[in-house]
């Protein structure tokens, strides 16, 4: 059973350019990961974020979200407000 996650990541002006600079290797290491089927975070506005994901299963969302709870993007997007929806299909 696949797993997508979509939804958006606010960024402050003063911490948005530290983002833009940690996200093409976030995206890098991500799209590499086993199981990631596709992968995008777009900047819709200025510091608005749009996300969109997408893991073979439960095993490969869950490995993804261990891995970057322990990545320097962790450190750059700590306590941003996030707005996601994660479904199982």
């Amino acid at each position: 059973m696949g797993v997508t996650l979509t939804g958006t990541l606010t960024c402050p002006p003063e911490r948005v350019e530290d983002l833009r600079a940690a996200l093409p290797d976030h995206i890098r290491l991500t799209r590499a990961e086993p199981g990631c089927e596709a992968f995008d975070v777009t900047e819709t506005r200025i510091g608005v974020f749009s996300v969109s994901e997408r893991f073979a299963d439960r095993a490969a969302f869950d490995a993804h979200q261990a891995r970057t709870a322990r990545s320097p993007w962790a450190e750059i997007t700590r306590g941003l407000p996030r707005d996601y929806a994660v479904v199982e299909a």
